[in-house]
């Protein structure tokens, strides 16, 4: 079996012994003679089997009691329009960080619902740094505060968090387990589950308990965090395998030291990689500002953009995939989530000075 380097940002690498299991439960999962995906949700054995995931998530976030755990469908983007919905009865308003292309939509959609106010807008220079809070525009009536700490396009990341006197909510779609949060600074927390969780098609919603039971009876009701709590997110047919696979991600975290140590990993990828890109004497750069890069993300350009499809082609052929970087930014992106081993950064350092060193 030859298995490549996936860089993509997502649907992204899954951990291998993971695959491995699910590979080996395929055709019959936990003494059912089924499939996981062929038994009820209902049945006691996916019902156990979800509470655990619930409870092994909860372990590895250090979850207060306090917080609702939902595992839901529509992909985080359903979270743009569900939380102003949710919440807007918080306040006449409600505050918004525009640091790139994620928060521009949520923005949008938000704006369908609660008025919102734009506390910071990156979007002229091409979104490379996040504002010091002391330059935002905050509002004295807001509901709550949405961030998006990671944008995956740009490679753009807080490392602070806000401190304003309402419930923050973020996009965590690109961060989650990748270190450790203190999730009692948050008031909602919500994430795509193909980067760091699980396969595409879950989205984990992490909410505090006053933030429910207030939602517009003239709304989506499988939008109300209420509704969806008191089903234990089962007011519908959940996505059984994804949210099955993601408990297996979760089991594997806890195996290998859990968010803490695998947060010192992560830290050691971004740091050798974001050193070569610097160290380069300017074959390769990253547009980013140094205390606002991402360790999720790292985009990186090439001085002379005519070899980007050479660089492309080549890196694929070295089992090196998806490094192309988005199409509103270009050049290339290394998305190096929980799942890239060390092994994944340096095969793709070795073909990068191999390259540098044909094309000087």
């Amino acid at each position: 079996m030859s298995r490549i380097f996936n860089f993509s940002a997502g649907p992204a690498a899954l951990p291998l012994a993971v695959l491995e299991q699910v590979q080996s439960e395929m055709l019959e999962w936990n003494g059912t003679g089924a499939s996981v995906m062929e038994v009820s949700h209902r049945g006691a054995p996916f019902m156990q089997a979800a509470a655990q995931a619930e409870q092994d998530l909860r372990d590895l976030m250090h979850i207060p009691d306090n917080y609702k755990v939902l595992f839901l469908q529509g992909g985080a983007t359903s979270q743009f329009s569900a939380i102003p919905l949710n919440l807007k009865h918080l306040g006449g308003s409600a505050d918004y960080a525009h640091t790139g292309h994620w928060s521009k939509k949520a923005i949008a959609d938000a704006k369908r619902f609660i008025d919102v106010n734009v506390v910071c807008d990156t979007s002229e220079e091409g979104y490379k740094h996040v504002p010091a809070e002391s330059s935002w525009a905050l509002s004295d009536d807001s509901a709550y505060l949405h961030i998006t700490p990671n944008e995956t396009i740009a490679g753009v990341e807080f490392d602070w968090l806000p401190d304003v006197n309402v419930p923050i909510c973020a996009d965590l779609s690109s961060t989650i387990l990748s270190r450790p949060i203190d999730v009692a600074k948050y008031g909602i927390i919500y994430a795509g589950a193909q980067k760091n969780i699980g396969p595409a098609g879950l989205t984990i919603v992490i909410v505090r308990d006053d933030l429910i039971g207030h939602f517009p009876d003239d709304a989506p009701r499988l939008m109300d965090y209420q509704v969806m709590a008191e089903s234990d997110s089962m007011n519908n047919t959940p996505p059984t395998f994804a949210w099955y696979l993601a408990g297996k991600v979760f089991a594997w975290l806890k195996s290998n030291g859990g968010v803490e140590a695998v947060a010192e990993v992560n830290r050691a990828k971004a740091e050798k990689l974001y050193s070569y890109i610097d160290g380069s004497d300017g074959f390769y750069t990253n547009p980013v500002a140094v205390d606002s890069r991402s360790w999720m993300n790292v985009p990186f350009i090439l001085a002379n953009s005519d070899l980007d499809a050479e660089f492309l082609a080549g890196s694929h052929d070295a089992g090196l995939h998806a490094l192309k970087g988005h199409r509103s930014v270009g050049g290339m992106r290394a998305s190096i989530y929980n799942a890239m081993p060390m092994a994944g950064i340096d095969s793709l350092l070795d073909f990068m000075d191999q390259f540098k060193a044909k094309h000087r």
